[in-house]
């Protein structure tokens, strides 16, 4: 069983910055792929940004592609997003989620275990 925890979320104005992070429990995170991904207010969940076991492979959507990065510490069990330029669209509740797999996916019913959540708000 893994445990996920996120943090980092908050409000911010347009432009601005916020790094979110994921602690996961468990001796075997450095073989889960593992993403982050969102739902804002009345919409489905959506892919963000996925990394492979390594960390040697990051995927994002194009509407963050230019503004988020995505890695992990496979030595602190922790798996980071950076997000940048961030526009009031990008405010959602923001996931953690690994995959009982080495192998990346971009579909949020294909994860196995999540985080709680943590909300990210963008003001205009």
């Amino acid at each position: 069983q893994v445990q996920l925890v996120e943090s980092g979320g908050g409000l911010v104005q347009a432009g601005g910055s916020l790094r979110l992070s994921c602690v996961a429990s468990g001796r075997t995170f450095s073989s889960y792929a593992m993403g982050w991904l969102r739902q804002a207010p009345g919409k489905e969940r959506e892919f963000v940004a996925a990394i492979s076991w390594s960390g040697g492979s990051t995927y994002l959507a194009d509407s963050v592609k230019g503004r988020f990065t995505i890695s992990r510490d496979n030595a602190k069990n922790t798996m980071y997003l950076q997000m940048n330029s961030l526009k009031p669209e990008d405010t959602a509740v923001y996931y953690c989620a690994a995959r009982r797999s080495v192998v990346v996916t971009f579909t949020p019913d294909r994860y196995d275990y999540w985080g709680q959540g943590t909300q990210v708000t963008v003001s205009s």
